[in-house]
């Protein structure tokens, strides 16, 4: 076997290093937005359940 056949692959690998990489680091990018949005979704139904709690806590006035 060529030695100079063996070394010329390491471009490859490392490019193929790179790739990956790039692809690990989109999908957690990815997922970060995901989970930024599902906590603020979470916030406003929160918000929404104390002010509906809040509202029937109340005593409801008398009809005259």
């Amino acid at each position: 076997m060529d030695v100079t056949l063996i070394a010329s692959g390491n471009g490859y690998v490392a490019a193929a290093y790179l790739v990956f990489l790039a692809l690990v680091l989109s999908y957690l990018a990815i997922m970060a937005v995901k989970l930024s949005r599902i906590e603020r979704e979470l916030v406003e139904l929160d918000e929404t359940v104390q002010a509906r709690d809040a509202a029937s806590a109340r005593p409801k006035e008398p009809v005259a």
